[in-house]
């Protein structure tokens, strides 16, 4: 066992750690034992049994009685005058404690140690071993070595608050939990240069931790302690222990850094899923968890919730996930509230185990806005949980998006807050779109990964799309990979949604290189690859203008260097970029002619189409009288001009009226 100080400590001031009882009324050498039986080496048989569990011992009335009330009540106001045997299985401690509480009646000395100290303090106050019977019972004596011994050391009030988790609730009600909790967070926040006792150093290996195995870090004069010092043994306690040990530092105000990695390493050494990725509660998280609880001897501490359990499998996987269900609400609820107090990865990776184990749904919504604050920090395997709903997506999309709107709700509190306004507006708002830059990012990227998936709605991908401003995105070529990608594995689309889908992307923010792809992208729809050429030319024009300015500048200047030595300097790989730059960029101006001459062609075949058609109206609409009677009346001033042509003798008007007449006349006889 991990030798605690006031065993170590030879001569102590307390008597070196002895206890003994001056009066005694039975002479006995000590307790001999035979089995599971306890005698008393002496030449008085015993008259009185009390029996524990499957433990026997073989006492006698008189030195119980004056020194333990509730024998002397037990023993005197029952009806039975020759009462000699009890049972006693409820006493706290259990036979060890009550053994050393019996040696101290009988007047043997009782080796007090931080291990044993508080089952017997436990055990006097059962016994109600009190001053009221004898002056310096073992109550008044075990809480004067709690006090001027164990709680004025380090690894004395370890040991004994981890020896209080079998000792509930007595070691609550008799304030020994509070009291090493408070000794400990106060020598936790004690300054680490002023540190001179032992402590156990951080050990690179993560696993349960066993008591034997670690290495003891005393400090020197020339050694420097680190502010983490009391990770590993604080990490060693059950996690209500602990709860309160991190409740008593925060009050005592520790920096919350300190505090967060502190549970960090907690949840990292008592929570396997947290490190294995894809660990499901009862097969490796429950292995890993029970083989590191079963590795530990019968002489080595145990830390975190430690049960033995048998029975089936399916029992035990139970019992480890509810185990670690109890660890993950309790560190949820005493995790510092600054932002950066633990990291966003952790913050995930808790909540996929709070998700995976049905925590409390309160919880699991604290622990989405806790991860909201710092959403800019996550990465992409982190996001990429699981969904736990038959029939759904592969991912938790929806947990996602919920993400995404605590981290924006965030946001809008933080830049309206009071307090956000003694900064700089300039730097404030720097800060904010740094951080939706990132996400926006991130959010592209997790698209990209989860579009693969042919469950995922339409819907869906554009909520999720859209849920950032149009600030948040400089470029769009994250977004437009994510688009295409989703149209790869959804080929059944129809032209609408299509269209749909690509309208949550901007044309304009897309890069060349992207420019060139969607151009020949046949998934896309023509009006998104004519938006897409449109905007290439407009940024080629004011790439050329802002050239030629550059250009201008640049020859005005007489510092600059001809154009041969600028190539000579620049790097090859840069000419060649530039050149295959410039010669995609003629392609691109060509096909835009192109399509502009062939756009011109088909306005001008339309109206040549269309002048066609409203005179084919015309004549539709034209009666064969009128047409007829238009021929003729053509015909007859065609014959007028050749009969009376300029230089010819013109007719009297009265001979050509007669000659009108008569054939007129004419024509009606025949």
């Amino acid at each position: 066992m991990w030798e605690s100080e006031s065993e170590s400590a030879a001569g102590h001031k307390y008597g070196g750690g002895l206890l003994t009882s001056s009066n005694h009324g039975v002479q006995t050498e000590g307790f001999a034992q035979r089995g599971h039986s306890w005698y008393v080496a002496t030449d008085i048989p015993s008259d009185f049994l009390v029996q524990i569990g499957e433990s026997n011992f073989h006492l006698h009335k008189y030195p119980l009685v004056s020194r333990s009330g509730k024998l002397s009540r037990i023993i005197y106001e029952s009806r039975d005058p020759d009462l000699n045997k009890i049972a006693m299985d409820d006493i706290p401690g259990g036979p060890e404690a009550f053994e050393l509480a019996a040696k101290f009646c009988y007047g043997i000395a009782v080796d007090l140690t931080a291990g044993n100290i508080s089952g017997l303090r436990c055990a006097a106050e059962y016994l109600e071993m009190t001053e009221d019977l004898e002056e310096g019972n073992l109550i008044f004596k075990a809480e004067a070595f709690l006090s001027y011994v164990v709680l004025s050391s380090w690894r004395d009030s370890i040991v004994v608050l981890k020896s209080c988790e079998k000792l509930s609730p007595w070691a609550e009600n008799l304030q020994i939990v509070r009291r090493c909790s408070e000794s400990i967070a106060w020598k936790a926040c004690a300054n680490p240069k002023g540190i001179r006792w032992s402590y156990t150093g951080r050990t690179a290996k993560i696993s349960s931790p066993k008591w034997n195995d670690m290495k003891d870090s005393s400090p020197s004069k020339n050694q420097q302690v680190p502010p983490d010092w009391w990770f590993e043994d604080a990490s060693i306690l059950r996690i209500d222990h602990f709860v309160r040990v991190i409740t008593a530092i925060k009050v005592k105000g520790m920096r919350f850094e300190l505090v967060g990695a502190a549970i960090m390493h907690y949840a990292t050494k008592w929570l396997p899923g947290l490190i294995i990725d894809t660990a499901i509660p009862g097969d490796e998280a429950s292995n890993c968890s029970m083989s590191n609880s079963s590795s530990s001897g019968g002489g080595s501490w145990k830390g975190g919730l430690h049960m033995i359990v048998t029975g089936t499998r399916a029992d035990t996987s139970s019992l480890q996930a509810k185990e670690q269900r109890m660890i993950i609400e309790s560190l949820v609820s005493i995790i510092p509230p600054q932002k950066d107090s633990v990291s966003c990865s952790f913050l995930l990776r808790l909540l996929r185990m709070a998700i995976t184990l049905k925590v409390a749904p309160a919880l699991v919504t604290e622990l989405e806005k806790r991860v909201g604050m710092q959403f800019e920090q996550a990465t992409l395997a982190d996001l990429l949980i699981p969904s736990y709903s038959k029939g759904e997506t592969v991912y938790d999309v929806d947990l996602v998006q919920r993400l995404l709107e605590h981290f924006l709700v965030q946001e809008q509190t933080e830049s309206s807050s009071p307090s956000r306004q003694s900064f700089s507006d300039k730097q404030h708002i720097g800060c904010i779109l740094n951080a939706k830059a990132r996400v926006a990012r991130l959010v592209d990227s997790y698209l990209t990964e989860v579009s693969r998936d042919r469950n995922l709605s339409l819907t869906k991908f554009q909520v999720l799309a859209e849920a950032l401003p149009e600030s948040a995105r400089t470029c769009d070529d994250g977004l437009y990979r994510a688009i295409d990608s989703y149209l790869k594995a959804h080929p059944t689309l129809s032209e609408h949604e299509r269209k749909r889908l690509c309208r949550v992307m901007d044309c304009q923010k897309l890069s060349i290189d992207a420019c060139l792809h969607a151009a020949q992208n046949e998934r896309l729809p023509l009006r998104v690859v004519v938006q897409v050429l449109f905007a290439e030319q407009v940024k080629i024009s004011n790439a050329l203008a802002s050239s030629s300015v550059k250009d201008v500048e640049s020859h005005s200047h007489a510092m600059v260097t001809n154009r041969k030595t600028l190539l000579e300097e620049t790097p090859q790989s840069f000419q060649e970029g530039w050149t295959a730059a410039k010669k995609d960029i003629n392609t691109l101006k060509f096909e835009l002619e192109s399509v502009k001459a062939k756009y011109m062609e088909l306005q001008n075949d339309m109206a040549t189409l269309q002048k066609q058609f409203d005179k084919m109206l015309k004549q539709k609409n034209a009666s064969a009288w009128s047409s007829g009677w238009k021929k003729l009346s053509k015909l007859g001033r065609t014959a007028n001009v050749v009969e009376n042509p300029d230089d010819s003798p013109k007719i009297p008007d009265s001979v050509e009226q007669n000659r009108k007449t008569t054939r007129r006349w004419r024509n009606s006889i025949s």
